[in-house]
């Protein structure tokens, strides 16, 4: 899968040497519909199961940098615009644990209130000083992580172009005075803030879905079919993860390198929370993507959070997290919480109706001659957001009803199995503190 999600370094039309940099280059066509660019301002047309939305969105580029590995110094920040820029620990985030022992990868990571993609790349030389291998990583920061995908081409191309020629810096710098972003001088951002997942997503109406706010799930871009890999790789066990995404639990995704691949699960497990009802009591669900060992005193600190990691170390780390995902298994830092892990009828009911829907709509594509990735995904995250809207709802107008009673038939009505549900739902409505009287039995014996 992970050689699947890369993008080459250079188109097949290019020249051979390095492109000079260029704002039209910057966006390979496989990442998503993008067009009408600008300086600063890139319009995007995103297409979904009811509408066809266009927003402009600024990038916020707030500083480039290279890092680098240094056989006397370990990883080091080679080079930065602007210079005064706090990287503190980010050698450490752009060039992660374990990735010597690979060719290239990618990251996502968190710094502070900024949101990072590094691209890295392991090339042999003929050197003794170097000890046979050049190791250099070109990354960004930003205001958000929505917009980072765009520039995924540029750095992979940069940190090879760093690689073959060391100290020229030229292309970096022109981009980023093409791109720059202004940082706020409080060190905060309403931006920052309305494009995380925890904020509120909303499914624009025909009436208003010019004005309304885009989902985070439509607004990022990740390689087609991303989504699609998610549901393959956790099949059934996707449900348990929703639960959890549900619960606004803390989630750690454990893998050895590379970790590219696993920065896209901390995205979807976020998408799988998504929606639009207002007045719940909403926790933000933060992505902080990749983690080590120096983020351990900020995750303490983390009522709720997404993340990942090559360290093996946070598995012992019980109090820092809810759920660890080593691969396929998922696993629960605490007694209470491990009932959430066994697979319910329910789950297998659901995951039926998602393959079907995806089935279905794989034969629809095939039958009018079209490949459509993207559409595939969109109704995943289309499914969640809907499912997740639906039980929510339930709930709120049980809550409002004279008896407040829930019984097994709106269990059954809102995909839950009345049996091997009971903990989540009790666990959830307690959570968002919606008042209902759970009518369902609870047996000495449960599947």
């Amino acid at each position: 899968m992970a050689t699947d999600e890369r993008l080459p370094l250079l188109d097949e039309d290019e020249p051979s040497d390095y492109p000079r940099y260029t704002p039209k280059n910057l966006v390979p066509q496989s990442l998503g519909p993008i067009s009408d660019r600008s300086k600063n301002n890139e319009r995007i047309t995103i297409s979904s199961s009811s509408s066809v939305i266009t927003i402009a969105e600024k990038d916020t580029i707030v500083a480039i940098f290279v890092v680098a590995f240094d056989t006397r110094s370990g990883n080091i920040i080679e080079w930065c615009v602007p210079e005064e820029t706090e990287l503190d620990g980010v050698e450490f985030k752009a060039m992660t644990s374990g990735s010597h022992t690979l060719d290239n990868d990618f990251v996502y990571f968190r710094k502070d209130n900024l949101f990072g993609l590094a691209c890295f790349e392991n090339m042999k030389v003929d050197s003794e000083i170097e000890r046979g291998a050049r190791m250099k990583s070109v990354g960004i920061l930003s205001l958000s992580y929505t917009t980072l995908y765009r520039h995924m081409q540029f750095l992979q191309t940069q940190v090879r172009h760093q690689l073959e020629t060391p100290g020229n810096y030229s292309q970096l710098l022109a981009f980023y005075n093409d791109r720059k972003g202004i940082l706020p001088s409080d060190g905060t951002s309403e931006t920052l803030k309305a494009s995380s997942p925890g904020s509120t997503p909303t499914t624009p109406s025909r009436e208003s879905r010019e004005s309304r706010e885009i989902p985070p799930e439509l607004r990022i871009t990740h390689p087609a079919g991303c989504f699609n890999q998610f549901i393959k790789f956790f099949g059934e066990k996707i449900f348990i993860l929703w639960k959890f995404a549900l619960l606004q639990r803390r989630i750690i995704f454990f893998s050895p390198p590379p970790i590219g691949v696993v920065c896209y699960r901390v995205y979807c497990a976020c998408c799988l929370a998504n929606h639009s009802i207002p007045g719940l009591n909403n926790i933000e669900l933060r992505p902080h993507f990749y983690v080590n060992v120096a983020d351990i005193e900020a995750l303490e600190n983390e009522v709720s959070y997404v993340a990942c990691t090559t360290e093996k170390i946070f598995e012992s780390k019980l109090h820092l997290y809810d759920v660890y995902v080593d691969n396929q298994n998922v696993k629960a830092s605490s007694l209470a919480m491990r009932d959430l892990l066994k697979v319910s009828e329910g789950d297998r009911e659901k995951l039926v109706r998602l393959n079907n829907l995806r089935t279905a709509h794989k034969f629809s594509t095939e039958e009018m001659g079209e490949v459509s990735a993207t559409n595939e995904e969109e109704i995943i995250t289309s499914f969640f957001t809907e499912l997740n809207e639906r039980l929510f709802q339930t709930l709120l107008d049980i809550s409002q009803s004279q008896d407040r009673q829930l019984t097994s038939d709106h269990m059954k009505s809102i995909g839950l199995d009345p049996t091997g549900d009971r903990a989540f739902l009790m666990e959830l409505v307690e959570h968002y503190g919606i008042d209902v009287v759970l009518m369902v039995d609870n047996p000495c014996c449960p599947k």
